[in-house]
């Protein structure tokens, strides 16, 4: 294992041999600079991972060098160290963001344990940042699967929330659209990243406890209250709070979020004082909150007041050939969890899809599909594993006007003008379909993602194609 490299920067060399004696019988790799210039150089050069920095060099404020060095790496470690302990010397290397200040004579000992301590924090540090990033992209508002207008309108809105000051966001939509979804992406997307994103389910806590888990309570607020609590807005600071079901929560609970979010402060359950308060609410209901407020089971303020912008999270029926996109995802995600060949559908089964309602919605639709993984063992799902209710559905409904790569058998015997001619001898409906297949390859250059767009089907569909011809050419 490589050594942590410190450099130390200090006019004095016999401060910086004792220095460098010392780290190295802790198993540090020093690195020596005299002045604010060799500093520097050593510093782009080997990018130590903390540096011990005297406030006076001969060439330059040590001060300065602390500013040039977080410009170069605002995540850089530094310990000021210096003769003069002046309280104004700290606070401007505390605001320059040094990690931490010691004073000469230095203690070895001291020294040595602060040393270990600022590495510890900047790896743990960096070990957020990373987990930070990953969440960024799994909650990317583009990793929202679909390509209808439905989705990307929805989108479109909810980058623009994002990356506003807005303080308050409403998600209306059917049970299982992913408002949840939708609501950590505006949040990861917006610059509170950084800060927690806090999901409560206002029907899942109990009305008499919602109070305090929503805003936390003193110590001897009550009788088990033996300490102070943070409650779930606190320890939301700086970030986002998503309130789902909110139209579950109780009237007089409702008049108090109202007065947190016009007057960005609360009060603790046996508080005397406010406490200021920086988050984003982000609400969500499957109901329509704004019948609700005219019939007086919601606050007509509290709508008003949430819904300075409402987003509608579409449901699935209306989103088109994205039920199939998104059939496919979940069963690519499956195939690799249950280690299954399956890896498409039939065109029975898409058209099945594309003509079922989905109550559900996307949730219904993941659920369908891991069941149907589970059960099947061919190399494509069939109708064999479908549940009853949804090929019932589907059989008796018509396929919604949003399913725009669907066309009903009357559609297409009405049509005027046929797409391809039938020739008087006939010919296989195989043939026409392997025609077809091929001249989208072709056109699209070989691009299988592209040719399924052609063929307004998907890719999976697609390579269910590719096969049955594979094996057409093989048995001729």
């Amino acid at each position: 294992m490589s050594k942590d490299k410190i450099l130390i920067v200090d006019d004095d060399s016999a401060m910086r041999w004792t220095l460098a004696q010392a780290l190295r019988g802790s198993g540090y790799d020093p690195l020596e600079a005299g002045t604010a210039a060799a500093a520097l150089t050593t510093f782009d050069g080997e990018q130590p991972a903390l540096t011990l920095l005297d406030i006076n060099l001969p060439d330059e404020s040590g001060l300065n060098v602390l500013r040039k060095i977080k410009e170069r790496s605002p995540e850089a470690l530094v310990i000021m160290i210096t003769t003069d302990v002046h309280i104004e010397n700290t606070i401007s290397a505390l605001r320059g963001h040094a990690y931490d200040f010691l004073g000469k004579p230095v203690n070895l000992d001291e020294l040595e344990v602060r040393i270990h301590n600022a590495l510890e924090a900047g790896r743990l540090r960096k070990e957020v940042n990373l987990i930070r990033k990953e969440r960024a992209r799994e909650f990317d508002l583009d990793q929202i699967i679909g390509r209808s207008p439905a989705r990307n309108q929805m989108i479109a809105l909810a980058r623009k929330v994002a990356e506003s000051e807005v303080s308050t966001v409403l998600l209306q939509g059917e049970s299982g659209t992913g408002k949840d979804l939708l609501a950590k992406a505006i949040h990861y997307g917006s610059r509170r990243a950084r800060a927690p994103f806090v999901p409560i389910n206002c029907a899942a806590i109990p009305a008499t406890l919602m109070e305090s888990e929503f805003f936390g309570y003193e110590k001897g607020a009550f009788t088990d209250a033996k300490a102070r609590k943070l409650g779930l807005l606190e320890q939301a600071e700086g970030g986002t709070v998503f309130l789902d079901e909110i139209g579950e929560m109780e009237l007089n609970l409702q008049a108090k979020l109202l007065r947190v979010l016009e007057e960005g402060a609360f009060r603790r359950v046996g508080g005397l004082k406010d406490v200021p308060l920086d988050v984003r609410v982000i609400a969500a209901s499957n109901r329509n909150l704004k019948a609700d407020s005219e019939a007086g089971r919601f606050r007509l303020d509290l709508y008003y007041r949430l819904s300075i912008i409402q987003i509608e999270v579409p449901p699935l029926r209306e989103r088109g050939d994205d039920v199939l996109i998104l059939a496919e995802h979940f069963i690519e995600r499956f195939k690799e969890q249950m280690r299954k060949r399956t890896g498409g559908i039939t065109p029975e089964v898409a058209q099945i899809f594309r003509r079922y309602s989905w109550p559900g919605n996307i949730r219904e639709l993941r659920n369908v599909i891991e069941r149907v993984m589970i059960l099947e063992d061919g190399d494509m799902i069939t109708t064999t594993y479908l549940p009853r209710d949804l090929l019932q559905d589907a059989a008796g409904g018509a396929p919604p006007e949003a399913a725009t790569s669907y066309s009903p058998p009357q559609a297409i015997a009405a049509t005027a003008d046929p797409l391809v001619s039938l020739p008087a001898e006939g010919i296989p409906l195989d043939e026409v379909e392997m025609s077809l297949v091929r001249q989208a390859l072709e056109r699209s250059g070989g691009n299988q993602t592209r040719a399924a767009e052609l063929l307004g089907i998907s890719r999976g569909q697609l390579r269910y194609r590719l096969k049955k011809l594979d094996e057409a050419t093989t048995n001729h």
